[in-house]
This record gives structure tokens, C-alpha cells and sequence, in this order.
């Protein structure tokens, strides 16, 4: 009797020591299903955008931007994008916005990125401008869930909204409100620069080899120029970018000129020899200023923007 007690101890403590091994296995498959779970729970919120609808998951993590606005937009929520179309430059991401991201893949340009790239990022969601890519939606949406936002027809109240949802959609609503208050709030401190009495007209342009391309009120440039008390020189038309001669210019006649160069050599030298050019008041009063394109035509973000009014009041009233 007491050999079969002994037996029969023996296996109840070998079922326990069993017991524990299992509980100590499955704890650690329990840890690791859990994290798999929550990336690949399922769960998703709806995003509304240009082009619908679009089922995102829960702070998603591997983010394509096809448009330099949603790298400011996820540079200021502190997201590096796994994918950025950067026109196959990386230069163009420009300096406060590469101290804040990674490193990340280029998926080729704005205009035409590349499908088979983004597709081999695996991302959770891409990011997609109006004008450049709803013809590809469909394609996108194939690869990733896809919200379609406007950013190279944007005003600067646009690119706000645009931040706003960009926030939502990657489960950064509430550190969103955030950077936009604190945006806000320097907006206001840089209007506090420019005087009451500011009456001057500005315009905006970009200037390559062959054109002038003048950045009309509803332009995201223009429009946030005009935030801070600045009349832009173009007050109509339906084009916000306009391809301008040398004779319209001197008829809108601005009193100070933001010339961003596209390559060392613009349509400016060739004008600068026109006895006309020295008839516009910006010439006049020396008030032509260069500045950078990529920050001030092509990000079109909060970072951006804090950038560029910076700028455009350290040129007019601190110089």
C-alpha cells in the first residue's frame, strides 16, 4: 500500500511539474499572440477623405506619403514614414524636417511613384494627394488602405485640415491637437511682427530657365503669406499657380517679391536686362528676395510654414 502511495505521489507531482512547464511555455506563446494580436487584430476606424472612405487599422505603423505636405504632417507628430516619394532626392526633405524622421525607402516621384516599391514596404496605410493620384486610387488601394487628401491644390487652411486628419488616422488625435495648438500659437507670434500699418503687396513666385509662376491668393503660399497681414498681388483667377510674363508682372506691380529658384539659372537673369524689370516696385525698393523652394513651394506643412513666415519677416523687418 504505501509503495502505491508512493506511485501514486510521484505522478501527481510529476502532473503538477508538467503542469507548470505547459504554464511556463504557454505564457510565453500568450505574450508573443498578444502582440501578434494587436497587429493584426483587425480592428480599423473609418477615415473620410477626397475620394470616400477608407477602413484604417489602429495605429498603423508602416506609412507610405506620396506628397512632402504628409512628411510635415508625420515629421510633426514624430512618425518617419517607412516610404516617401521624394522625387528620388532625399536632398529636397528639407533640414527641420530630416532632424525629426529615420531613415526611410524612396518610392520614386510625387507625380508617378512606384507601385512595386510600395507594394514591397508592406505598408498599413498610404498616404495619396487628389490632383497627383486619384487616378491610381484604385491601384493603392489594392496595395494599402488608402486615404486620398489635398495638398498640391491646397490653401494653408487646407494643409491644417489635412494635418487634422492625418492625426486621426494614425492614433495621434490627441498629440495633434497639440502640435496644432503650439502651431497656432507661433503663427500668432510671428503676426505680432508684422506691423499694423503693413500695406505692401506681395507675390509669391516660382522662376525656372523659362517661366515665372506666380502663386496667386488661394495658393497654399499665398494664402498663408496672407494670414499673417499680407495682400497677395493675384486676387482672381481660377489657376492658383499662373505662368506670367515679364509685362504682367510689372502690371501687378508687387511691392515685395519671394523668388523661388528652380536651378542656378532663372528667366529672372534674362529679365533683369529688360529696362521694364526696373520698373516694378519690389526692384525698386530692393525688396526681391531669394528663397528656397522645397520649403517654401513644396512641403507645405505646419514645419514648413513656421519656416517660411520666419523667413519672410527676418528678410522685411530684422535685416
Amino acid at each position: 500500500m504505501k509503495f502505491n502511495k508512493y506511485i501514486t505521489l510521484a505522478l501527481i507531482l510529476l502532473a503538477i511539474a508538467g503542469l507548470m512547464g505547459c504554464g511556463t511555455v504557454g505564457g510565453e506563446n500568450s505574450d508573443k499572440d498578444s502582440k501578434s494580436t494587436d497587429k493584426e487584430s483587425g480592428e480599423t476606424i473609418t477615415i473620410e477623405h477626397e475620394m470616400g472612405e477608407t477602413e484604417v487599422p489602429v495605429n498603423p505603423k508602416d506609412i507610405v506619403a506620396l506628397e512632402f505636405s504628409y512628411v510635415d504632417a508625420l515629421a510633426a507628430l514624430d512618425i518617419t514614414p517607412v516610404g516617401i516619394a521624394d522625387d528620388n532626392d532625399s536632398s529636397r526633405i528639407i533640414k527641420p524636417i530630416q532632424e525629426k524622421i529615420g531613415d526611410y525607402t524612396s518610392v520614386g516621384t510625387r507625380k508617378q511613384p512606384s507601385l512595386e516599391i510600395i507594394s514591397s514596404l508592406k505598408p498599413d496605410l498610404i498616404i495619396a494627394d487628389l490632383q497627383r493620384h486619384k487616378d491610381v486610387y484604385d491601384q493603392l488601394s489594392d496595395i494599402a488602405p488608402t486615404i486620398v487628401l489635398s495638398s498640391l491644390a491646397a490653401d494653408y487652411n487646407e494643409i491644417l485640415e489635412g494635418f487634422k486628419k492625418i492625426s486621426v488616422a494614425v492614433g495621434e488625435k490627441e498629440k495633434g491637437e497639440e502640435v496644432l495648438a503650439a502651431h497656432k500659437k507661433r503663427m500668432k507670434e510671428i503676426k505680432a511682427s508684422v506691423p499694423e500699418d503693413e500695406t505692401r503687396i506681395v507675390l509669391p513666385a516660382v522662376v525656372t530657365a523659362d517661366g515665372f509662376y506666380a502663386h496667386n491668393m488661394d495658393s497654399y503660399t499665398g494664402s498663408l503669406l496672407e494670414s499673417i497681414g499680407f495682400k497677395n498681388a493675384i486676387q482672381d483667377g481660377s489657376d492658383r499657380y499662373n505662368k506670367i510674363n515679364l509685362e504682367q508682372v510689372v502690371k501687378f506691380n508687387p511691392d515685395i517679391l519671394f523668388l523661388m529658384k528652380a536651378g542656378e539659372e532663372t528667366i529672372i537673369s534674362e529679365w533683369e536686362q529688360n529696362s521694364l524689370w526696373g520698373n516694378i516696385s519690389a526692384v525698386q525698393n530692393e525688396d526681391v528676395y531669394e528663397v528656397d523652394r522645397d520649403t517654401w513651394s513644396r512641403f507645405r506643412g505646419l514645419i514648413s510654414s513656421e519656416a517660411i513666415l520666419e523667413e519672410a519677416v527676418n528678410n522685411l523687418y530684422e535685416n
